[in-house]
């Protein structure tokens, strides 16, 4: 434990520190896990990013939280809420388990109030990052001429490569949901869901119809390559994704919009740029055909002793500058994960159009 170098939390453009050795985690048990940002008395806390009242009593401040989160503040048999209560001198209200509404904070000192929702929103933010994504940012590739190309790449490579160790057709991704992952969120009510619909639609206003040009992007889905160092050992292997002109317009509307999520707190930054990349072959696919090639959030070493790798040397060799085809994207889809829609892609949440 690095005491000099504690964990830095990002709440609303400020960064908190996260005192570990005031921590109290259950790890068996995450649903009762406690826990203590180890923040002061509130004192010189800031709190223009809040809004706090005075009352006849004293002062109040209400904080949006979505259900599933009241559980990491109400902690393990109430230990949490109450220390923050007693720490704060504060009164927390938590609506019913289930019943989204707001958390409200009472107490005779500012101050008090202030560290309470300081604290919990370093609670909230701490504990969101431990939540499976429920949606993403995509760019459908699954057009019919595209699935063609697809189907034909897969047929392909299992009539040449099928001897190959670990190579068969559980691996190949479902030809109706490949796509380009722009980033992954984390959406626990349908007012965050809302507020990722909202934010879209700024994007496009602000950036994305003026880099476009009011039209749609051509792309080429051209080549293959693999996540990892050892092409003997393959997890991961993906289709390349250009613009035919060789513009960097995909790139530039696609990082531009990660970074407008990240700073709004809905999505975590993972990579500099986003990666332009539709996943053809996971290893994930194996055990489960509805599995993302996202893994944000899994626990490393399970996840890898879970996965049985596959030989791609020869898949290489022979379909490395494979053409999977060119398409129009005219679209950023907030793709619900786990989800299927009509036309077998992922259901949309909300979208910006070019065009």
């Amino acid at each position: 434990m690095e005491v000099m170098r504690p964990t830095l939390i990002r709440i609303g453009g400020r960064i908190y520190r996260k005192d570990h050795i005031r921590e109290k985690a259950h790890q068996h048990e995450e649903e009762e896990e406690d826990f203590s940002p180890g923040l002061g008395d509130g004192a010189e806390e800031p709190c223009d990013a809040f809004v706090i009242e005075e009352t006849e009593r004293g002062y109040r401040c209400a904080v949006d939280v979505p259900s599933p989160l009241y559980k990491y503040i109400i902690g393990k048999k109430g230990d949490t809420k109450k220390r923050l209560e007693t720490e704060t001198r504060t009164s927390i209200s938590i609506p019913k388990p289930g019943v989204e509404g707001e958390i409200v904070i009472t107490g005779q000192h500012r101050n008090g109030v202030i560290s309470a929702r300081t604290r919990i929103d370093v609670l909230v933010e701490s504990f969101r990052k431990k939540q499976p994504f429920t949606h993403f940012l995509s760019f459908a590739l699954s057009q019919p001429a595209i699935q063609e190309k697809f189907l034909q790449f897969k047929k392909e490579v299992l009539e040449k490569c099928s001897n190959d160790r670990g190579v068969s057709s559980s691996l190949f991704q479902n030809p109706a949901k490949l796509h380009m992952t722009i980033g992954t969120l984390v959406l626990l009510n349908e007012q965050e869901i809302q507020k990722a619909q909202e934010l879209l639609q700024k994007c496009k206003e602000e950036f994305a119809d003026a880099i476009a040009g009011g039209k749609p992007l051509t792309v080429e889905v051209t080549g293959v390559e693999y996540m990892n160092d050892d092409p003997a050992m393959m997890d991961v292997l993906y289709a390349k994704v250009t613009m035919k002109d060789g513009s960097n317009q995909l790139q530039l509307i696609a990082d531009r919009l990660m970074d407008r999520f990240v700073t709004s707190g809905l999505m975590l930054k993972e990579w500099d740029r986003v990666k332009l990349h539709a996943t053809v072959m996971n290893t994930l696919f194996r055990k489960d055909p509805s599995a993302d090639d996202q893994q944000r959030n899994a626990t490393p070493g399970r996840l890898f002793r879970d996965r049985e790798s596959f030989d791609g040397r020869n898949i290489m060799k022979l379909f490395e500058n494979f053409y999977f085809g060119e398409v129009q994207l005219n679209s950023v889809y907030l793709s619900q994960r786990f989800s299927t829609d009509s036309s077998g892609y992922y259901a949309t949440s909300g979208q910006l159009s070019f065009s």
